[in-house]
């Protein structure tokens, strides 16, 4: 294994911007923003936009598509031309 190739691999604070959700974890990416943790460290923070706090598949707060009226509405414009 070569030495000096490798990324620093620390812990970093990811923070979910749609809800009140953050956790820490340890990652090779990096940021030039910081936030105190609940053990009072100071940490890297990443924000992310979806995560398990906010995604709506894992919320329950997904949709359901009418997929049979999108296929009446094609046949409607389009007929059996394809």
């Amino acid at each position: 294994m070569t030495n000096a190739i490798h990324p620093a691999y620390e812990p970093v604070v990811f923070r979910d911007r749609a809800g009140e959700f953050a956790f820490l974890t340890r990652s090779t990416v990096t940021s030039d923003r910081t936030v105190e943790w609940e053990d009072g460290r100071t940490y890297p923070v990443i924000d992310v936009e979806i995560s398990s706090a906010s995604h709506p598949f894992l919320t329950g707060r997904s949709r359901v598509l009418d997929a049979a009226g999108r296929v009446e509405r094609f046949r409607q414009r389009f007929g059996d031309r394809y």
